[in-house]
């Protein structure tokens, strides 16, 4: 038993995701520095908020952490992997396999059910029969207190319903790390902090690592460290929580 804790708490200690002198310039309508070496890591089951004035460069940082931005100076490295440098097709491949998103807007297909807006992605995975991609929705709709919702369009549930169904979505390929811009932006308080009590159970209970970009200090505080970014650059790496 104790040989097991310790190897738990050593792979919950693993570094996940690594940044190195990341710099990002945008060129029109002039060349800019929007990201001024960029370097940090982030640990597994770690729910890290990104906080910063509007301009930052925050959500640009999100994009190129997602894959989803490639064209940037530096490394990026998740699960031990070299990222950079990449083709398209195998970023793909890897997002749709270890990345969850989940954005200020749900992006649920309206006319699709809670219960086929959760499967595309695991359909898209082909790892598991249709059968089992049901099934596997189910159980992530029910982590969001959705289940009895699962059948009923998407257009049909109120703006927190549809939030909590975008974040079953997110999870459905059991991601090494889930990513969220702004995922409170468009919620009240009472949905806000549902989604905060989601986000803090599968980080601390399913080791999953949660990576959010936020205006919402009472979010950020929340989570386990916050990185504050100021003019491109990294200020603050933050606190790190002492909760359990």
């Amino acid at each position: 038993m104790e040989n097991s804790d310790l190897t738990k708490s050593a792979e919950e200690r693993a570094t996940i995701l690594k940044a190195s002198h990341v710099n990002k310039f945008f060129l029109e309508p002039v060349k800019f520095q929007v990201l001024k070496d960029i370097s940090f890591e982030v640990k597994k089951g770690e729910f890290l908020s990104i906080v910063g004035k509007s301009g930052c460069g925050k959500s640009t940082l999100l994009y190129i952490l997602s894959t989803m931005d490639t064209s940037y100076d530096g490394t990026l490295e998740m699960n031990g992997r070299k990222l950079t440098g990449r083709s398209q097709n195998e970023l793909a491949a890897f997002r749709n396999e270890h990345l969850g998103f989940v954005f200020q807007f749900h992006f649920l297909l309206p006319e699709f059910t809670a219960l086929q807006n959760v499967m595309l992605p695991g359909l898209k995975l082909g790892k598991y029969s249709a059968k089992q991609v049901e099934e596997r929705a189910y159980e992530k709709l029910r982590m969001v207190d959705m289940e009895e919702h699962a059948l009923k369009p998407s257009m049909k549930l109120s703006g927190g319903q549809q939030q909590r169904v975008a974040i079953a979505r997110a999870l459905i390929n059991d991601p090494t790390i889930v990513m969220g811009d702004e995922p409170t932006g468009n919620l009240d308080k009472a949905n806000s902090d549902m989604v905060f009590d989601i986000f803090r159970e599968i980080s601390h209970n399913n080791g999953q690592t949660i990576i959010t970009v936020t205006h919402d200090p009472d979010f950020a505080a929340g989570g386990d460290r916050i990185i504050e970014m100021s003019d491109g650059y990294i200020i603050s790496h933050g606190h790190e929580s002492k909760i359990q």
